[in-house]
C-alpha cells in the first residue's frame, strides 16, 4: 500500500550500545568508524534505518550484526532520542538499545563501517550525532543493573 501525506514525516533509526567488561573490570563500549557521510571517519554507535518490514528490535540486532559481525546478544530498550537537529541529513528519531557482551566476540567492520573497536569509557574518541548522550544514558542504566 502506498500513502501520500501532506505533512513531512521523520526517519526512524535504531542504535545499539554494547558494553563489555574487561579483565581489569573496566567497562568498554563497541563503536564503529563511519564509512559514509555524514560524519564520515568519525566513531559512532552501530545503528541505522528501520526497514519497512521489521520491528525496532529486529533493526537494532540487524544493524549490530551488519556493522560489527556481533549477533545473538540480548538488547534491552533504552529510550528514544529525538532532538530535531540530531542528524544533519533530515529529521531522524532514534530508538536506542543496550546490552552486555559476556565473551570477547570476534568483531569485523562490515556494511557502513570502515573500522570497529572496543573503547574504554574513560577514553572515548569524538562521537558522531548525539551518541555521547545515548552512551551516557546507557551507562547509567548499566550501572543500575550491575548494582542490583
Amino acid at each position: 500500500m502506498s500513502y501520500t501525506y501532506e505533512y513531512p514525516r521523520p526517519a526512524v533509526t535504531t542504535d545499539a550500545v554494547v558494553f563489555k567488561l574487561t579483565e581489569g573490570e573496566n567497562l568498554h563500549i563497541l563503536l564503529i568508524q563511519r564509512k559514509n557521510e555524514p560524519f564520515k571517519g568519525q566513531w559512532a554507535l552501530p545503528g541505522g534505518f528501520v526497514d519497512m518490514e521489521e520491528t525496532l528490535e529486529q533493526c537494532a540486532a540487524r544493524e549490530l550484526k551488519e556493522e560489527t559481525g556481533i549477533k545473538n546478544i540480548k538488547l534491552y530498550p533504552l529510550g528514544a532520542f529525538s532532538e530535531p537537529d540530531r542528524d544533519p541529513r533530515h529529521r531522524t528519531i532514534s530508538f536506542a538499545y543496550w546490552g552486555f557482551c559476556k565473551k570477547n566476540p570476534k568483531i569485523m567492520p562490515k556494511s557502513d563501517a570502515m573500522n570497529v573497536g572496543w573503547f574504554d569509557l574513560n577514553h572515548l574518541p569524538g562521537l558522531a550525532f548525539d551518541h555521547e548522550k545515548i552512551i551516557k544514558k546507557a551507562l547509567e542504566r548499566a550501572l543500575e543493573v550491575m548494582a542490583v
